[in-house]
């Protein structure tokens, strides 16, 4: 994993999910993948193992769903936000800019994650990428009026009055107010800015020609050992996990879980293993 992608602070069982920055795209994860044609709409996706292959059609959507294994939902950024969700058995992932925040892609997102994984809001963890942050969003009062708030008594924690006409806009505090109202209790993340952090994140505000970022999220496979050649020192086997990043990947005893998948290693290795206990 890249050391500068962002990565969830949740507690999400066998659930992988992170969000790359300028600096590397999400090519080593340890599953596939599926990107959507985004719209800045409300219509969610569910995945299966057929959106994973080559060749696969194109979705038009905003957000995507899937309780298959090994298939990542994804969300391509340069400022809108990028929101995860992480349910016992499901995850999904939902671009929201503006306009699809105020359409509903999160509470479409919700439910449809809900009904199937089966389970309820309470026991779904959301988490809140990189995006343009509430110093640097300036909106019209069309975006006031999309999210029902009045030009002359807007909350400043949302819509900060700027220049004349013109407010502030805080992109995550809107998400979390949907979500919270949704009866989500697990919100994470939204704390950095697209648009400020130039040497971190492209910004479409900022650069208007500019790359994507993108949020993924996954179910991870068994986690299992592989065994590879030291290159620095040949005699020497490296061994290391094939699933990351995972919540809760550490077993409770790694000698115990090694010896189990063994069957996966060179014998050398295991005659090795057995001289030295």
């Amino acid at each position: 994993m890249h050391p500068d992608w962002l990565v969830p602070d949740w507690d999400a069982p066998n659930v992988g999910a992170l969000m790359t920055t300028r600096r590397g795209g999400i090519s080593a994860i340890a599953a596939t993948p599926v990107y959507l044609k985004q719209v800045h709409g409300a219509r969610v996706v569910r995945l299966g193992r057929a959106d994973a292959q080559p060749g696969a059609p194109v979705h038009e959507a905003d957000a995507c769903v899937t309780t298959e294994r090994g298939i990542a939902c994804t969300a391509q950024v340069a400022d809108c936000l990028p929101v995860l969700f992480a349910a016992p058995g499901g995850v999904a992932a939902a671009h929201a800019g503006w306009r699809g925040l105020a359409a509903g892609v999160l509470e479409v997102t919700l439910r449809t994650l809900c009904e199937a994984a089966a389970c309820e809001p309470s026991q779904v963890q959301t988490w809140l990428g990189a995006c343009i942050g509430p110093r640097s969003f300036e909106v019209g009062a069309d975006v006031l009026r999309a999210f029902g708030a009045a030009e002359d008594a807007s909350d400043p924690s949302r819509f900060k009055p700027n220049a004349p006409c013109k407010w502030l806009a805080n992109l995550p505090q809107l998400a979390r107010d949907r979500l919270t109202a949704c009866g989500v209790v697990s919100i994470g993340g939204g704390e950095w800015c697209t648009v400020e952090d130039t040497s971190r994140f492209f910004s479409y505000r900022r650069e208007r020609i500019t790359g994507r970022m993108v949020a993924a999220v996954w179910l991870c496979t068994s986690v299992r050992y592989v065994a590879s050649r030291n290159p620095i020192n040949p005699v020497t086997t490296t061994v290391r996990r094939s699933m990351l990043p995972c919540s809760r990947r550490r077993p409770q005893n790694d000698f115990l879980t090694f010896i189990t998948t063994a069957f996966v290693l060179p014998l050398p290795l295991l005659s090795l293993l057995a001289s030295a206990l």
